[in-house]
Parts: structure tokens; sequence; C-alpha cells
């Protein structure tokens, strides 16, 4: 049995949706951080950083496992907007620090998977890559020995195989689509603040894809400024997609939006 340490992110935090989730899928990753000292304890007060526009539910290391979110809310971890990956599955970071035991902390991520397999009804055949969600190279250390990985799940701990049968994906669906006429130029935050209907068109673009909600505020938040607000939004969007997540709206943060917006 592994240490878990609850550690959520605090609900004032931008970095935690507050959705309400029933998972279905488990969705695995890797740190991609080598650096010495980048353990569970390390990401998990990375996630409670204002403004990191991300969050997954568990970290593991070789010792210790930290869990960020409750298993009935999502996180912005899968690439996917607001798609199953997102919506429905609990994500978990396995560390890859070089002054840990990656392989032990791959035991403790196939430990925490079959307890929560267990737990949530979650079959094997819904445990996934982050690949499946966004087509990102992750977990880049496990890909290449995904069979071999989702086979010491099923016998985890317990010397039994899984035989829950799959569950059919079911993509949220977003009626809220339109055509917006986005801006073709630079934006970013400047002073004076750029404002007017190109940005506005782009908030809108961005929140029907759910990636500039603004909880409370008053049309969530759309209101035509280029602030930082709007930044951090298309930064988060730019992360999620696979861009250089520089805040900055340009030629390929547009071309990704029209193409997602179709």
């Amino acid at each position: 049995m592994v240490q878990i340490i609850q550690d959520f992110i605090p609900k004032s935090n931008g970095n935690r949706p507050g959705n309400d989730m029933k998972p279905l899928y488990i969705t695995v990753h890797n740190t991609a951080n080598t650096a010495k000292g980048a353990d569970a304890a390390s990401h998990a007060n990375f996630v409670k950083r204002s403004g990191t526009a991300v969050s997954w539910h568990f970290t593991v290391d070789d010792k210790v496992i930290y869990q960020h979110l409750p298993l009935n809310e999502n996180g912005w971890h899968a690439g996917d907007g607001r798609g199953t990956g997102n919506m429905k599955s609990i994500g978990i970071e396995i560390c890859e620090n070089s002054d840990g035991n990656f392989e032990k902390a791959v035991e403790n991520a196939q430990w925490l998977i079959r307890k929560l397999m267990t737990e949530q009804c979650i079959p094997l055949a819904n445990v996934v890559p982050h690949k499946r969600w966004s087509g990102k190279q992750c977990p880049r250390k496990l890909l290449d020995r995904w069979d071999s990985f989702k086979a010491g799940i099923a016998t985890a701990h317990t010397g039994k195989k899984a035989t829950a049968k799959p569950v059919k994906a079911t993509p949220v669906k977003n009626t809220s689509k339109k055509a917006y006429k986005l801006p073709s130029g630079i934006l970013k935050v400047t002073k004076p603040l750029t404002k007017g209907e190109s940005v506005k068109a782009l908030q809108e673009a961005l929140a029907a894809l759910f990636f500039f909600p603004d909880k409370g505020a008053k049309n969530n938040g759309i209101d035509g400024i280029y602030g930082p607000k709007t930044a951090n939004a298309v930064k988060r969007f730019q992360l999620m997609n696979g861009l250089k997540a520089d805040g900055i709206y340009g030629p390929a943060t547009k071309a990704k939006l029209e193409a997602l917006m179709k």
C-alpha cells in the first residue's frame, strides 16, 4: 500500500475547474520533468500556483502519491477542451525526476490505478494514455510498453485479471459553437489595453470551447478587452492544444481555434 496525501487545489484557484464529474476513464501521463526534486510534492505545489492553467487528480512518485482534486471534479489535463478526456477521466501523472526510481513510481501508479478501477467501477479497457485524447506523445516513457504497463495494472497487488467490459466513450457535445470572425492580427496584453469587437469575438470563441469561463462575472467575463484574463484563457488554450503557451493571440492560435470551431 502506498501513502496517498490529499493536498487539494484551493477552490478559489482557477486551476480547479469545479465541474461535477462521474469518471469513466483513467488517463495516464508522464510529467516530462526530469529535474532533481521534481517529485509528487513538488508537482502538488506546482498545480496550486495561480495561473498554471492545468490540473490533474494524482501525482505519483517512487515513495508517495499526492491527490490534487476530488474524484467527483474534473481537471484540465487531457488537452481536449471540454471533451471526454478532461470531463470524464481521472488524470494521473507519473514522476520522472532523475533522483527518483521511475520503475517504482510506475509500480505505485499501477497500484493506484487498480485501486481506482475497483472503487470507481472503471474497466481496464478504459485506462488510456494521454495520447488517446489529444495525440500528444504522452506518457512518453510508457507508450512503447503500454500493453505490458496495462498487464501490470491488471495484476497489481492482486494476482487477478480485470474482466469488466469497456464503457463506450460518450463525448460531451458542445452545441454553442457558431461562426466567429476571429482577429487576423496579433493580440497581447498592452497599455492601453486593446479593445473592440474582434477581441469580443475571440473571447466568445474561447468560451464556446470552454476555455474562457469567468464564473460569476457578467456574460462570463466577455467584455471585448484583451486583458490578463483573456491572455490567460489564450495561454490555457495554447497549452491544451500543443501550441507555444505565451498568451499571445497570433496566426497559429487563430488557425487552431478555427479548426476546432468547424
